[in-house]
């Protein structure tokens, strides 16, 4: 399923790499993250290439709701508590100058973008307090935020916390701008990173500084970020016929929803998303329910695209910016943006153009990746046990426990020989066969009804019916033979 901006966006392909290079920095990753800071570094004055498994703006940035903001949910009151207002106030001036920062590239390289200038809200239709502190929060660290029960939502809510001079733009007729005048090599995988070599299929880039901006680092040492963070779904619907949206919403309630409006030439869009679940937490019927709930508030819509979105999570819900591991001189991340990929994107593009650069940056110690304090204690421990129930896996085959028993249209865990495989028969019979397991670090893999694929519910890869990685951290497909 395409996103409404891989349907309205389109990017000439780039050649891949071939032979040897040599250069000051790689950046591994086209998305926003990586494009981003390797426009910064080539604009200090430092030689950059980017290396990108498949195209640009291919993975989370073209499946993003392209909210630009920095009112993150209930951030703010939580942060103060845990980290103090000195840091909080840090992450909130980082957020702050990454929309600014947007706005004024949009401006100055005059960039059609289908830029919109708007307020952000987050809303509650029970909670009144809740959103009541997050409004005093962001009063005492001086956001522009108010307390308002006005909104253009198609239901009444108990509140809203209201930020102004926030913003949503098409990311991929951005991304493409900015990436115009880089160095990208496209459809090339990075095997594996040494030191300051990394290698490819098409050939090998030495470099003084590498920065993993894949979404999910695929190298598990050093590092361990495939402990400290797991990946969210989401699901989106673009709605034509459901009349007209200036504001941005986002839920704070449980099963609420994220809502967005989108200006196309002809007509008015309305971006629904939410049904969020941890990957490989596999019930079905996610699109299903975002469509019942759309012809609920809109009855005469009309559904233009529908797609989904995979989010990384720290465990303390601020992102890993900085330094890879102090075991890996010359190494930088930006993973872990969790809802907030825009915002936490050009925050990453410079920090890491700062950190490199020799330049002080405020903000390195409230992103550093190198933090670990008690209040993030209870998410390592729960992240442990969803990881230990994914290695051990379930007793019994899900579903049919034979292949025989699979019908049309359905994929399941069967029995096979003395263990499991993955079996998914297609509408005209045929059989697609997967290992149980994912390939990098061996949890059972769940069949996820709504897109067709194998997820895992340890770190999240996930990979296509036949057996084809679509999202990492594995690198490896999983595909099996009929014998």
């Amino acid at each position: 399923m395409d996103s409404i901006w891989r349907k309205i966006t389109h990017n000439p392909e780039r050649l891949a790499l071939s032979g040897h290079i040599q250069t000051e920095a790689a950046v591994i990753g086209g998305g926003m993250a990586g494009i981003l800071t390797a426009f910064f570094l080539q604009e200090a004055g430092v030689k950059t290439i980017v290396l990108e498994a498949g195209h640009v703006g291919e993975g989370q940035t073209g499946s993003t709701t392209a909210k630009i903001t920095a009112q993150h949910g209930l951030i703010y009151d939580g942060l103060i508590h845990s980290q103090g207002k000195e840091k909080a106030a840090l992450y909130a001036r980082a957020n702050s100058r990454a929309v600014e920062d947007y706005r004024s590239l949009v401006q100055s390289r005059n960039i059609q973008c289908r830029w919109l200038d708007c307020p952000a809200y987050l809303y509650t239709r029970c909670k009144r307090d809740v959103v009541e502190n997050e409004v005093r929060a962001c009063d005492e660290l001086g956001l522009p935020v108010t307390f308002v029960t006005d909104t253009q939502l198609p239901f009444p809510v108990a509140g809203a916390a209201k930020m102004e001079g926030q913003a949503c733009f098409s990311p991929l007729e951005f991304l493409f701008n900015i990436a115009g005048e880089l160095t990208v090599y496209e459809n090339t995988e990075v095997k594996r990173v040494e030191g300051k070599v990394i290698t490819t299929a098409g050939g090998d880039v030495t470099a003084e500084h590498i920065v993993f901006a894949g979404h999910f680092p695929f190298i598990n040492r050093p590092g361990y970020y495939f402990a400290r963070m797991h990946q969210d779904r989401s699901y989106c619907l673009a709605l034509s016929g459901a009349g007209h949206m200036e504001g941005m919403y986002y839920g704070m309630d449980e099963g609420d929803y994220s809502f967005r409006g989108l200006r196309l030439e002809d007509k008015d869009l309305v971006i629904l998303g939410g049904c969020n679940h941890r990957t490989g937490a596999n019930e079905g019927g996610r699109y299903e329910r975002l469509r019942n709930s759309a012809r609920s508030y809109w009855p005469d819509c009309k559904e233009e695209a529908a797609w989904s979105a995979q989010d990384c999570m720290t465990l303390d819900a601020v992102p890993y910016i900085g330094r890879f591991s102090p075991a890996a001189p010359g190494w930088y991340v930006a993973t872990g943006f969790g809802k907030w990929g825009m915002s936490h994107s050009m925050v990453a593009a410079r920090l890491l153009t700062d950190l490199i650069t020799g330049k002080e940056n405020p903000a390195k110690e409230v992103f550093t990746p190198s933090r670990f304090g008690w209040d993030a204690a209870e998410s390592l421990a729960k992240q442990a046990g969803c990881t230990i129930k994914g290695y051990v896996g379930k007793r019994n085959a899900t579903g049919g426990e034979h292949l025989e028993d699979l019908r049309p249209g359905e994929g399941h865990l069967v029995e096979y020989g003395n263990g499991k495989i993955g079996a998914y028969r297609d509408e005209s019979g045929t059989l697609h066969l997967v290992s149980a397991r994912c390939p990098h670090l061996g949890c059972e893999l769940t069949w996820n009804p709504d897109e067709k694929s194998w997820d895992c519910p340890c770190h999240g890869s996930r990979f296509d019916y036949e057996g084809k990685v679509l999202d990492g951290p594995a690198q490896e497909n999983i595909g099996l033979r009929w014998e």
